[in-house]
């Protein structure tokens, strides 16, 4: 009744499917009698390829497909932010398999995103799908979605680090005292990280850290992670990171490499796919090891990206008209680019590529029923996830 109400004060009498909706209630008890069949989460599939068949169970009902068509097509944004993060760990894998490292790749992008979404279900659902091939995150509600949902006890992880508040409530002056501060704080642990870049990074580094606090630094367990937050990213990366080695020194690994001694750097500002490329270039020709630098990524990670980014649509592809079955497909002549995919679908690998051909030709398909007729049917594991899409 309030549907109706709603649908006929925003379009007028006569548009609401009634009779479509009283059988959902009186036939299926409220559940919609859909077939949902999908690629299993964390499944690397290339584009243009089928990824979700949608079907109604209930011949009389034909249309309900369509109704959900807008709530599925959200699956857009975690892909895509998957994917992004996935692209970027195949980048930093590459620079640490030269210079450095492997073991430390779980850790190297860090998720700084929370802040700069549009939603709390945003931070959430972006959130966890960085997670999917990172470990490293600050948006603390990604890691409750991925308790609430999939049962992972704690999905990411992070270390105490100082912000620009906590630091500039010292006043310039006090700079010295306000990174002293964080050394007797939270040297004791691991890893604690201090932003530097308040006022000049490069006085931090030489003369602050790299001079007034170098014994201090040294003496405490942790490792100190110096972040700058400001300037052309791969400059400033390059040049802190001399400064630091000029200071306390490194050692060289067994890729001939240099790797700081009791420090490192995080960058988290003006990070993408392609600065990160040039951040690790920049550092590989002057003899740095990429285990001397993370990263740390906010709206270019969760917040940069759209439903076009990878070009997701939700179409109509097959109907049943008289008893015969009939392709159903767009081909507008003005875009090419917008032609989609005709017929009863599904996704075959062929000689090791995932391939979308007709459910008709022999093939076994990956897709498998996800949710029938109210009824969730698989219940994967986070660590199932991170497997498939492991690199």
């Amino acid at each position: 009744d309030y549907a109706e109400s709603r649908i006929t004060k925003h379009l007028g009498p006569g548009v609401f499917n009634r009779k479509l909706w009283e059988r959902v209630v009186t036939v299926h008890d409220g559940y919609l009698p859909i077939r949902i069949k999908a690629v299993p989460e964390g499944t690397v599939v290339p584009t243009r390829n089928v990824l979700m068949t949608i079907e109604n169970t209930d011949p009389e009902l034909p249309s309900l497909t369509n109704y959900v068509e807008t709530l599925l097509l959200k699956a857009w944004y975690p892909i895509t932010v998957a994917t992004l993060s996935r692209e970027i760990k195949k980048v930093i894998k590459r620079y640490l398999e030269e210079t450095g490292d492997v073991s430390g790749l779980p850790f190297k992008l860090h998720d700084f995103g929370y802040r700069g979404v549009s939603s709390e279900e945003s931070a959430a659902i972006g959130g966890m799908a960085h997670l999917t091939n990172f470990k490293g995150t600050d948006t603390m509600i990604a890691l409750e979605a991925a308790l609430m949902y999939y049962g992972e006890d704690m999905a990411g992880f992070s270390i105490p680090a100082a912000e620009h508040s906590t630091i500039t409530a010292w006043g310039e002056e006090f700079e010295y005292e306000a990174y002293e501060n964080m050394i007797t704080q939270f040297g004791q642990g691991a890893l604690y990280a201090v932003v530097s870049d308040s006022y000049n990074i490069y006085n931090a580094c030489e003369n602050i850290w790299g001079t007034m606090l170098v014994d201090k630094v040294k003496n405490a367990p942790g490792i100190l992670v110096v972040r700058p937050d400001s300037g052309v990213p791969h400059e400033v990366v390059r040049q802190i990171t001399e400064i630091l080695g000029n200071k306390f020194g490194y050692t060289v690994n067994d890729k001939g490499y240099k790797v700081l001694n009791h420090v490192r750097v995080i960058q988290g500002d003006g990070i993408t796919l392609e600065e990160i490329g040039r951040i690790l270039e920049a550092l590989k020709i002057r003899g740095w090891s990429a285990d001397n630098v993370a990263f740390g990524m906010g709206g270019a990670l969760l917040q940069q990206c759209n439903r076009d980014t990878q070009k997701f649509a939700i179409k109509a592809s097959s109907m049943v008209r008289n008893g015969k079955i009939r392709d159903v497909y767009k081909s507008p002549v003005t875009d090419n680019g917008k032609r989609s995919k005709r017929g009863r679908l599904k996704l075959v690998r062929r000689d090791g590529v995932l391939e979308t051909i007709s459910a008709s030709e022999p093939g076994e398909d990956i897709l498998r029923t996800v949710w029938e007729n109210g009824k969730l049917l698989v219940d994967p594991s986070f660590d199932e996830i991170r497997q498939r899409a492991e690199i």
